[in-house]
C-alpha cells in the first residue's frame, strides 16, 4: 500500500476505494455497485476479483496485518545489516513504519476499529496473530534499548505506542494536518518520548 511505488492494479485501486468507502459510511452502508462506480467497472465486474464485501474486508484487515509484519521484519534485517547499527536506530525505523502506515492508510486504521468483528472467525484469528507477533517484534527491540524494563511493562508501553500512532484518523482531515513531514516528525517524537517514560520508570 503505502511503499509501493508502481501502478496499483486493479485488484489494488477495488481494495483502496472499498477501505475508503467502508471507513466513511460502514460495512454495511456500502453496496458492491458503489465499490464498482468507485473504480470505473460495473457492480457485477468485481466479482471477477472478489466473491463479495466480505472477501474485501478480510483482504484488507488481514493484508494490512501481513504488511506491518512484514515491514517490521525487513526494516530490522536491513538495520541489523548496516554497520553500527544499534537497537536506537532498529527502534526508529520500525516507528518510522507505523508511522507511514498510521499517516498513508488512515481508513484501513478507522476499518480495523469498526468491522474487525465481522470478519470470519478464522480470518479473525489470523490477524490476532500477525498483531502479535508484530508486537512481540517491538517488545524485543524496545527490551534492548530498555534492558531494565520488563517484558510485560515493555509490551504494555508498546500497545500504548500503537495507540498514540493510530489516533490519525482523529486529527482531523488530511488537508488540516500541519503537513505530512511536520505531522510524522511530531509523531515520531511523541512515540519516543512515551518509550523513554517506561524506560526510566
Amino acid at each position: 500500500m503505502a511503499t509501493r511505488t508502481d501502478a496499483p492494479t486493479r485488484r489494488e485501486q477495488i481494495l483502496k476505494e472499498a477501505a475508503r468507502l467502508f471507513a466513511e459510511r460502514g460495512f454495511h452502508g456500502v453496496g458492491v455497485d458503489e465499490i464498482g462506480a468507485a473504480v470505473g467497472i460495473s457492480g457485477p465486474g468485481l466479482y471477477r476479483h472478489f466473491p463479495g464485501k466480505d472477501a474485501m474486508l478480510a483482504e484488507l484487515l488481514v493484508g494490512i496485518s501481513e504488511q506491518l509484519l512484514t515491514g517490521a521484519k525487513r526494516r530490522l534485517a536491513e538495520a541489523e545489516g548496516l554497520t553500527g547499527a544499534g537497537p536506537e536506530a532498529v527502534l526508529d525505523s520500525l516507528i518510522e513504519g507505523h508511522i507511514d502506515f498510521a499517516l498513508d492508510d488512515r481508513p484501513l486504521i478507522t476499518l480495523h476499529d469498526r468491522e474487525l468483528d465481522r470478519l470470519r472467525d478464522t480470518d479473525r484469528k489470523m490477524v490476532r496473530q500477525l498483531q502479535r507477533r508484530y508486537v512481540e517484534l517491538w517488545v524485543g527491540v524496545v527490551r534492548e534499548v530498555y534492558p531494565a524494563v520488563a517484558e510485560p511493562a515493555a509490551r504494555s508501553a508498546v500497545h500504548s505506542v500503537f495507540g498514540l500512532l493510530n489516533s490519525t484518523p482523529h486529527l482531523g482531515r488530511p488537508g488540516s494536518l500541519p503537513g505530512r513531514t511536520v505531522t510524522a516528525s511530531l509523531l515520531h517524537r511523541m512515540a519516543r518520548g512515551a518509550l523513554a517514560a517506561v524506560g526510566e520508570a
